[in-house]
C-alpha cells in the first residue's frame, strides 16, 4: 500500500539567499494574479492548455519565470477555477431544491492569490543533494541549501522514498522558508488479522469526538474548554479591527492564524490520541460530506444573537481536518480508516433498533429509547452505530478479499464487476444499506450496566 504524506523541511538560508527567494516567489504570486484576470477574461476559463497558450510569454518574459515554473502557474490558475466552478455547481444545484439558499459569489470577481507560495516539479525546479542540501530554482539561477525536518521525513527522504512536487512556503511570522516535499512510502497492505479491534468515532460540537470499540471501551473529547479559548481569539480580533490603530493592525498580524493553528494543533493531538487508545484497529468514520449546509442556519439581519453564534461555533471547527488527520496518521500506525453512512446513527438504539428522533429528548445529551428504554450517553450511542456499521464493513472486507473504504456502492454489488456491477439508483442504494443497517443490535454482554 503507498501512502503520501508531506515532509516539511526548514531551509537555513542567508540574507542574500532570503533576498532571491523572495524574488522568485513574489515574482510567482504576481503571474499567478496575473494569470487569474487572463481567465476571468476568457470566461473564467478552467483549462489549463487555452490559459498557458495566452500567457506563457508574458510569464516568461514580464515576471522572468522559468519554463517549467511558467508552465505550473496555468495549472494552478485552472484548478483553482475548476474548484470554484464545482462550487458553483453545487450551490445551483441546491437552489433548485431550495431557493432560499446562498448563491455562490466566488466567481463574481477574479480569485486572488495572496500567499507566497511556489510550486516546484522534482527533477526540474528542485533536486537533493548530499550532505543534507537541496538545489531550488530561483530567479537568479540555482540555490544550493541545507536543510533540516522530522527525523522520520529525513530517513525517509534517504532511503530512496518516492518524491514528488514541492512548494516553497514563507512563514510570515517566523520570518522564514520552507520547502513542502510530497513523500510517497510503501507500507504492508492491510489485512482483517492485522486489525485487532474495530472501533466508531462520533464527532460533534459539545464532544469533538466520542470513540468506542466493540468491548465498550469509550474515549471522550470535550470541546468545551477548547471553543472556549478559539471564541478569545475571536473576541480579541473583532476588538482590535474595531479599534484601527497602527499599534492595533500591528497587534492583528501578530495574531494572524493563530487561531488556524490552535485548531489544527487540537485536530492532530485529538487524531494521535484516538490512534493510540485503539492501536491495530479499523475505524469507522461517519460521510460528512455537506453536513454545514444540512445543519447551519442561515443568518439574516433578523436572527438572534443565539443563530450567530450556533453558525459561529459552526464555521470555526474543523471536521474534515480532524478526519483527514486520523485518515493519514492511521496507516502509518497500523490502523484503517473507513467512512460509514451517517444517517439516525444518533437516534437508533443500538440494543432494540429502534429509530426515531424522539429517542433524544429535547436533543440533550442522553439518549433514551422509547422502544426498550435504553439509556445511555447520547454521542456515545452514534460512536457505537458507527463500530456496528464498521464491523459490517470488515465483514465484507474479509468475505470479498476488498476494503471498501466509503459507502459508495451497493451492499449486494459484486465487488468483482466494477461500475458494471452498479447497476441500482442512489436512493435503492441508500434503502439497502439502511435495511443492513436496521439488523445491528449491540451484544448486552458488553453494554455498561444502566
Amino acid at each position: 500500500m503507498k501512502v503520501t504524506l508531506t515532509a516539511k523541511l526548514k531551509l537555513h538560508h542567508t540574507r542574500e539567499h532570503k533576498a532571491a527567494l523572495d524574488a522568485v516567489t513574489l515574482a510567482y504570486r504576481d503571474a499567478l494574479n496575473y494569470t487569474s484576470h487572463k481567465a476571468f477574461e476568457m470566461n473564467k476559463t478552467s483549462n489549463a492548455a487555452k490559459i498557458q497558450k495566452e500567457v506563457y510569454p508574458t510569464l516568461r518574459q514580464r515576471f522572468g519565470l522559468g519554463a517549467q515554473m511558467a508552465c505550473s502557474v496555468p495549472r494552478k490558475v485552472a484548478a483553482t477555477y475548476k474548484t470554484l466552478w464545482t462550487r458553483v455547481k453545487q450551490a445551483a444545484a441546491q437552489r433548485a431544491v431550495n431557493p432560499k439558499a446562498r448563491r455562490y459569489k466566488g466567481l463574481d470577481h477574479a480569485p486572488t492569490f495572496v500567499s507566497r507560495t511556489l510550486s516546484y516539479q522534482y527533477g526540474r525546479d528542485y533536486s537533493f543533494k548530499t550532505g543534507q542540501q537541496v538545489s531550488i530554482s530561483t530567479l537568479a539561477g540555482r540555490l544550493v541549501l541545507p536543510y533540516e525536518g522530522y527525523r522520520k521525513h529525513l530517513d525517509w527522504i534517504a532511503d530512496g522514498a518516492q518524491i514528488g512536487a514541492a512548494q516553497l512556503w514563507y512563514d510570515t511570522r517566523k520570518k522564514q522558508y520552507f520547502l513542502l516535499v510530497a513523500l510517497e512510502i510503501e507500507l504492508p497492505d492491510p489485512e482483517p488479522v492485522t486489525h485487532q479491534q474495530v472501533v466508531g468515532v462520533d464527532v460533534g460540537m459539545r464532544y469533538f469526538a466520542v470513540a468506542s470499540n466493540l468491548s465498550g471501551k469509550a474515549f471522550f473529547k470535550s470541546g468545551k474548554e477548547t471553543l472556549r479559548k478559539a471564541e478569545r481569539f475571536q473576541k480579541a480580533r473583532k476588538s482590535l479591527q474595531q479599534k484601527g490603530t497602527r499599534s492595533a493592525v500591528r497587534r492583528l498580524m501578530a495574531l494572524s492564524g493563530r487561531e488556524r493553528r490552535f485548531i489544527a494543533d487540537v485536530n492532530s493531538s485529538l487524531a494521535s490520541a484516538i490512534l493510540k487508545t485503539y492501536p491495530h484497529a479499523l475505524i469507522g468514520v461517519e460521510e460528512l460530506t455537506g453536513v454545514r449546509d444540512r445543519t447551519e442556519r442561515r443568518s439574516r439581519p433578523t436572527s438572534s444573537e443565539k443563530t450567530r453564534k450556533a453558525n459561529r461555533r459552526r464555521a470555526r471547527w474543523s471536521y474534515a481536518e480532524l478526519l483527514g488527520f486520523l485518515a493519514y496518521k492511521a496507516p502509518l500506525l497500523g490502523s484503517t480508516v473507513v467512512k460509514v453512512d451517517a444517517h439516525y446513527t444518533s437516534q437508533t438504539c443500538p440494543k432494540c433498533g429502534h429509530c426515531s428522533r424522539d429517542n433524544r429528548p429535547r436533543k440533550g445529551l442522553m439518549f433514551v429509547c422509547e422502544g426498550c428504554g435504553y439509556q445511555l450517553h447520547a454521542d456515545l450511542v452514534g460512536a457505537r452505530n458507527v463500530g456496528l456499521r464498521a464491523l459490517l464493513v470488515r465483514q465484507d472486507w474479509m468475505s470479498t478479499g476488498r476494503l471498501s473504504c466509503a459507502p459508495d456502492r451497493p451492499w449486494n454489488a459484486d465487488p468483482q464487476a466494477g461500475s458494471a456491477g452498479r447497476d441500482v439508483s442512489d436512493a435503492e442504494t441508500k434503502t439497502a444499506r439502511l435495511s443492513r443497517y436496521a439488523e445491528l443490535r449491540w451484544s448486552p454482554d458488553t453494554s455498561p450496566r444502566l
